[in-house]
């Protein structure tokens, strides 16, 4: 009863304003539709109670109270009274993620195999598998963020457009990590859906962090970040780009302050696993925060009406008249 009392609320409100003319209507309907008072200029009273079918002795419901009641209870329930939520059907199937992948020099180092970015596209392949059927956006970052495909439930194009990113088609030499959050948050939040954003990169500028901060203050979108790195130590072939070893300290640094969980690249697929557990868990939190919606009470008041509906199918229907 308290819970009722304290969310009771219509979800078309509008709807209600219908009362209005309604309302004129009946009143209109009960001045005019009175055949006694038309016909007492015509009939002697003495004869008139007589012709008058019921006479004014008969204590019967005339049919425009019963009207009133009816267009009243279907007014209520066509603005939808609500007073509790329920889970949106919808929200399992539109779930979705967006992968913000680095793009610079840096990922050509060869210390992970064959390069930071391949192993980085294999590993968005192996995870997009244990998705089947999940909504996909792949954005590319270096010195600035750029949407390369949008949600999308076919992960051969992500796959496709994820292996043909290469340094040199990005516009700007930097690491913009922050900005690739904000876009990622704009395409999850204009497609209106829950979803998770998982950042791919061997290292995070420190100037990133404070606008990193403000991002996690402005938005509850879990983010998970995923550390294409090896560690120091690590033998590197010949020939290998140059490429800053895995700094577990600025990474732990970046995920506290996005409130990030953070995973670090595995020879094995346990990493792969790991990070897809963590994001059925991010999205659950999603779902449960933004995949509920109000439950429309107005159903509930359809047997009402058809109850009240079947006095108008009354046979010799008595209308009495005052």
């Amino acid at each position: 009863m308290l819970n009722l009392l304290t969310n009771f609320h219509f979800l078309r409100p509008w709807l209600l304003t219908i009362l209005i003319p309604a309302s004129l209507l009946l009143w209109y309907a009960w001045k005019t539709q009175n055949s006694k008072s038309a016909m007492q200029s015509l009939i002697a009273d003495h004869l008139l109670e007589h012709l008058v079918v019921g006479g004014t002795k008969q204590n019967k419901v005339r049919p425009i109270y019963l009207l009133a009641l009816f267009w009243f209870i279907a007014i209520i329930a066509l603005a939808g009274p609500s007073w509790q939520k329920e889970p949106s059907p919808f929200t399992e199937d539109t779930a979705g993620l967006v992968i913000a992948l680095k793009v610079t020099p840096s990922m050509l180092a060869q210390d992970i195999q064959p390069s930071r970015l391949e192993r980085a596209t294999q590993k968005i392949h192996d995870l997009l598998k244990l998705r089947p059927g999940s909504k996909t956006a792949l954005i590319a970052y270096s010195g600035s963020a750029h949407l390369t495909m949008p949600l999308t439930l076919d992960p051969n194009i992500i796959d496709m457009f994820s292996q043909a990113l290469t340094p040199e088609i990005m516009p700007e030499v930097g690491d913009a990590a922050a900005e690739a959050l904000e876009l990622a948050a704009s395409i999850l939040m204009k497609a209106e859906i829950p979803g998770s954003i998982l950042l791919i990169t061997d290292q995070i500028a420190g100037d990133q962090l404070g606008a990193m901060q403000k991002f996690n203050q402005q938005s509850n979108i879990p983010v998970q970040i995923y550390a294409i790195a090896a560690d120091k130590g690590v033998t590197v072939p010949s020939g290998s780009p140059p490429g800053p070893a895995l700094n577990m300290n600025d990474m732990k640094k970046a995920a506290d302050t996005l409130d990030a969980s953070l995973t670090i690249v595995s020879p094995d697929d346990r990493d792969v696993q790991k990070l897809s557990q963590r994001i059925e868990t991010s999205l659950s939190a999603a779902k449960q925060n933004q995949g509920e919606r109000w439950k429309d009470a107005g159903y509930w008041l359809l047997p009402l009406l058809l109850v009240l509906a079947l006095f108008f199918f009354r046979r010799g229907w008595i209308v009495v008249y005052e």
